[in-house]
């Protein structure tokens, strides 16, 4: 029998066939997602739990003229592989590819780009209002996980929806809770009597007929909807929503094709916004990924046979482990130390902390902006807390840093993961602006290790302050252990590695080893270089930094972060505010616009940030800069 998915290359070409080939369709669809992410990697459980409501959509609103917005776009592999990107799917998360999340100038049917939770629904309404002002008549459906769900932002947009009633469709991808107790016969009463539209029109006019009645007409309306809404509340498990302004209908079953295809149908003609709640499995229709949605959501190359990982975890110690197991080794000596972090718990390396210490572990869900504020509120009653967030979510609190931090000037420690390049997310998950929107906060303490060892020591030193402070390091090896007992560094020191007299380099955090490396080659090239480590990034090592820098005349800055307002522009500031001139400056990052996705490794030699391209950059200038 002829594959189904070979002849589908549109969403158009899906509407053609019979409603009991989509099922076939949706095995085939999970085939080829399960063959293609067991060599890449990459989020494979939300995208096998949605595959039949991606088939719906696609199958009852007219994309790309309708708009479907995805958001985060952890479940968006269904929907890539239906609208032109089956052949291309191979390429998924690699260098020139295609991107594993929503990306705009990829395809007309990825009308929003996502990476970072809770933005669909905000952008839903811009497209509706946008929409209604140009008198256009298209459909606004935008899927929404559960999870992104608890983001506020997707409360606030939910709020000014509910108020505003243009028509908009939220489907509301639930794959937490169990559909054994919650799906059956009086919801799918509910769910079908609510979208008939015979039953708005009957509401209509018994609140009309009541209305005209003399004397009690309004009594009698008033206690028929308080009425009503008792029912409701007893009856239907969505009333957060009918508060908020939206017509809630389900749960319903998220795999079963014919009952969502007669949802969406009949939600079409429903004015204003509708809220439908799918309850989904995550990781369905492949065992392993059933079993242990958690370990497939993000997920490496694996064996699709056995579900194993290919390659065997390397013995190298992590940076989050490093974070996670000196963080159990601070609190221990410390009950005033706390930890905060946003649905990250195991990818920063916090979940031994939490076994231990349970009260003192808080996870508030995808909710950045209040972990900031909470953090505060713990400064202001002397505790020490430890907000553990990636670089590029971080970027979603800056207000809550400069205003309820850095302004009242609280010990806040910002353990910042997943700093600089961290590989196949590609954009939208890459850390490189930290540095730019830290550095320039008043009192804020700015560090970035070049190893575990130096990890540790700066964790430490963070707690020892009494100010704001930051630490920024990337995804990957530590290179050192943890060592046993960690010194707390001398404020605003760096560390000079290798004397020489030709070019000074300076290498922010992970860029150390690198440099290092480009040290051995250059010395095959008669170059003296000297490396200098500066740990802190805020404030820098003045003297140590301009002493050299004069010494060698000509100074090469190397980081892995974009260079705009990074540590390469913290140098040139502090040449001009010393009044040092006559020095040739150079600095290495990532240029504007910054990389796309890849691994980690290729993308830093791609931009000449590895030891090769550092030594290049530095002979470079020593040829043309000449000896100052």
């Amino acid at each position: 029998m002829k594959p189904l998915l070979q002849s589908i290359n549109e969403p158009a070409d899906l509407r053609r066939l019979k409603v009991y080939e989509l099922e076939r369709l949706a095995v085939e669809i999970r085939e080829l997602m399960v063959k293609v992410i067991s060599k890449r990697g990459g989020h494979l459980a939300s995208s096998l739990g949605v595959v039949e409501l991606t088939l719906a959509l696609h199958y009852i609103f007219n994309t790309p003229e309708d708009k479907i917005i995805w958001d985060v776009g952890h479940q968006c592999y269904a929907h890539k592989i239906l609208t032109g990107r089956r052949e291309q799917f191979e390429t998924i998360r690699c260098y020139g590819g295609i991107s594993g999340f929503p990306k705009k100038d990829e395809s007309p049917y990825d009308v929003f780009g996502a990476g970072h939770s809770s933005t669909s629904l905000s952008a839903a309404l811009g497209l509706a209002q946008a929409r209604d002002l140009q008198k256009k008549n298209f459909s606004v459906v935008c899927v929404i996980g559960d999870g992104a769900l608890t983001g506020g932002m997707a409360f606030e947009a939910l709020n000014y929806a509910g108020d505003i009633k243009t028509d908009l469709i939220v489907v509301l991808n639930d794959n937490e809770m169990s559909i054994d107790q919650n799906v059956g016969g009086v919801h799918s009463y509910l769910a079908r009597l609510r979208t008939d539209p015979k039953y708005f029109r009957l509401k209509e006019d018994l609140e009309q007929l009541l209305e005209r009645i003399p004397a009690i007409g309004r009594t009698m309306l008033r206690s028929a909807e308080r009425l009503k809404d008792s029912v409701k509340y007893l009856l239907v498990p969505g009333m957060l929503f009918e508060e908020l302004g939206f017509t809630y209908l389900g749960p319903v079953n998220g795999h079963n094709i014919p009952g969502m295809l007669a949802l969406f149908r009949e939600a079409r003609g429903v004015k204003g916004p509708i809220l439908i709640h799918a309850v989904t499995k995550k990781g369905k229709g492949y065992v392993y990924a059933e079993k242990d949605p958690h370990f497939f959501h993000g997920v490496g190359p694996f064996d699709k046979d056995t579900g194993k990982l290919l390659k065997a975890n390397s013995t190298a110690t992590s940076y989050s482990q490093v974070f996670g197991h000196a963080m159990e080794e601070f609190a221990a000596g410390d009950a005033e130390i706390v930890t905060i972090t946003a649905a990250m718990t195991s990818g920063t390396g916090l979940e031994g902390f939490s076994n231990r210490w349970p009260e003192r572990f808080f996870d508030v869900g995808i909710a950045e902006q209040h972990a900031v504020t909470m953090a505060a509120g713990f400064a202001v009653e002397g505790l020490k807390p430890v907000v553990a967030i990636y670089s590029t979510f971080l970027q979603r609190a800056y207000d809550q840093i400069l205003h309820d931090v850095c302004l009242q000037n609280l010990h806040v420690v910002f353990a910042i993961d997943r700093a600089g390049i961290v590989g196949e997310d590609g954009e939208t998950h890459n850390g490189l602006f930290d540095i730019a929107y830290l550095r320039h906060l008043p009192g804020i303490v700015l560090m970035a290790p070049g190893n575990g060892a130096e990890l540790a020591s700066m964790l430490k030193t963070a707690l020892a302050l009494n100010c704001p402070a930051a630490i920024r390091y990337p995804r990957g090896k530590a290179h050192e252990p943890l060592p046993q007992d960690p010194d707390v560094l001398p404020l605003g020191k760096g560390l000079l590695l290798k004397e020489g007299s030709d070019i000074l380099i300076l290498a922010a955090g992970c860029m150390v080893p690198e440099a290092l490396k480009a040290h051995e080659l250059l010395l095959k090239e008669g170059i003296q270089s000297c490396i200098i480590n500066p740990r802190f990034i805020k404030p820098l090592d003045r003297e140590l930094i301009c002493q050299w820098g004069v010494e060698c005349g000509k100074i090469l800055t190397v980081e892995d972060h974009l260079l705009a307002g990074g540590f390469g522009s913290a140098v040139l500031e502090l040449l001009e505010e010393e009044g040092i001139k006559g020095v040739c400056l150079k600095r290495l990052g990532f240029h504007d616009p910054f990389t796309g996705r890849g691994s980690r490794d290729n993308l830093l030699k791609l931009h000449g940030l590895d030891s090769r391209g550092i030594a290049d950059a530095a002979l470079q200038l020593c040829r043309e800069g000449g000896k100052k």
